[in-house]
Parts: C-alpha cells; structure tokens; sequence
C-alpha cells in the first residue's frame, strides 16, 4: 500500500484525472494482493517492483495506434510469450524476457487471467537480481 507523499505523486502524474486516478487505485490493490511491492513514480510511468520491476503503468498516447484516450496501458514482463486478446503488443529486448502491454480502460480489464499474469511478474521479478 502506498503512503501519503506517495498518493501525492500518483495524483500529480495523472494531473487529477479521476477515471485514471481510480485505475491506477484498482491495478494497485490487485498488486496488493499478490504481495509487497515499492511504488517508484517517474515523469512518464509508475513502477511496481521487488528486486527488479515487474509492472508499470503509464497513460496512453492518444496519437499512436489510434488507442483510446480513457485508459492507462499496463505493462508487464514475465519469461515467456503470451498470447490473448487483451494483449495490444508483445516485445521480447533480452531472450526469455518478454514485455507486455494492455490497455485498462475499466476495473473489469483486471480480471483473474490479468492476476495471474501479474503474479507470474512478480515471481519473476523475485527471482531476478538487481544490475
């Protein structure tokens, strides 16, 4: 769970935009329920990590692909590929790190498969060593 100063920055990044104020809330607590996280805040993106990153989530850029503009993209990495609808893209910089980007445009987006998925990050993530 984030502090307060934390909160603070998390309401600067998203410059008071409820509906993704309220999504970042609902990616929070399902990273909650996975196990202990820090919450890093950055100009362009808010980490989740262990001993390495496993989730971020940054706002979408209307412009590209034509996604829409009500939603945050959550990213995760894990070791493997993963195919699914809810997927927009899929990168793999390093061999058997594989990247993975979907939209979240509703609390419903987070569904149980996106849990698991960001608990096989987390567990990845444990299992990885800080550079």
């Amino acid at each position: 769970m984030m502090g307060s100063s934390c909160k603070k920055e998390v309401e600067a990044f998203f410059s008071n935009q409820e509906k993704k104020i309220m999504l970042f809330m609902a990616v929070e607590r399902l990273n909650d329920t996975i196990g202990p996280a820090t919450i890093e805040v950055k100009k362009s993106q808010i980490s989740f990590g262990t001993n390495t990153k496993f989730a971020w989530v940054w706002l979408l850029q209307s412009l590209v692909n034509k996604r829409p503009e009500n939603g945050i993209v959550l990213t995760f990495v894990v070791d493997h590929y993963i195919e699914n609808d809810q997927i927009v893209e899929v990168r793999e910089p390093y061999p058997g790190r594989w990247i993975h980007h979907l939209i979240i445009q509703n609390e419903d987006d987070l569904n149980e498969e996106v849990k698991q998925w960001l608990a096989e990050a987390y567990t990845f993530s444990e299992q990885r060593r800080k550079k």
